[in-house]
């Protein structure tokens, strides 16, 4: 619906207008937030995960220890193998406060954070033997991505609906990865399949 509204140069358009014109204050701490998007930034993070999570697998003799790291990765690569074509499609132009151009919608810095910072969540959970250090990951996770997508709407790199449509291609995509782990862990947990 968002796509849509974007294409056809629908309603919600006079709104993400207004609300970007109130949001938008470029600052330091606002670039730095959505700096946190980049690939440079965010898929290193991804990639220490993965590696410590397929180590750690490995390590305990984890049958497909490999499996949750690969598809992490995966997914990962997906994000611009979705985002670009997208970008390209709808050609929207950028706020005012941008060089004029198209391409800025969706936000993929945006879906670079979610995706990175969420996958990394998602495999490492398994491996956190606490509630609390669960629930602390998952809180850093969610800080992670509020603050790039509040950095780049509040500096004016992108407009609110840039953002939340990257939101929703992103826990589209963390949904399949979280279905595909839970199948994961239970085989895992019920030992081998019988053929």
């Amino acid at each position: 619906m968002i796509t849509w509204q974007v294409a056809a140069d629908g309603p919600l358009l006079r709104l993400d207008t207004r609300l970007s014109h109130a949001l938008v204050h470029p600052d330091r701490a606002s670039e730095l937030l959505a700096d946190l998007g980049n690939i440079q930034v965010a898929v290193p993070v991804l990639v220490v995960v993965l590696v410590y999570v397929g180590r750690r697998g490995r390590a305990t003799g984890l049958d497909r220890w490999w499996l949750p790291p690969l598809a992490a990765a995966v997914l990962m690569a997906l994000v611009p193998a979705i985002v670009v074509p997208l970008k390209e499609l709808i050609a929207r132009g950028g706020t005012p406060a941008v060089p004029p151009g198209t391409g800025y919608y969706p936000s993929g810095h945006t879906a670079t954070a979610m995706i990175a910072y969420g996958a990394s969540a998602l495999v490492l959970l398994p491996r956190l033997r606490t509630v609390y250090a669960r629930r602390g990951v998952v809180i850093i996770c969610a800080l992670l991505v509020a603050g790039v997508s509040f950095g780049l709407v509040r500096r004016g790199y992108h407009w609110p609906l840039d953002v939340v449509a990257s939101w929703c291609l992103g826990t589209v995509l963390l949904a399949s990865l979280r279905l595909f782990l839970g199948r994961f862990l239970d085989r895992f947990r019920d030992g081998p399949q019988p053929k």
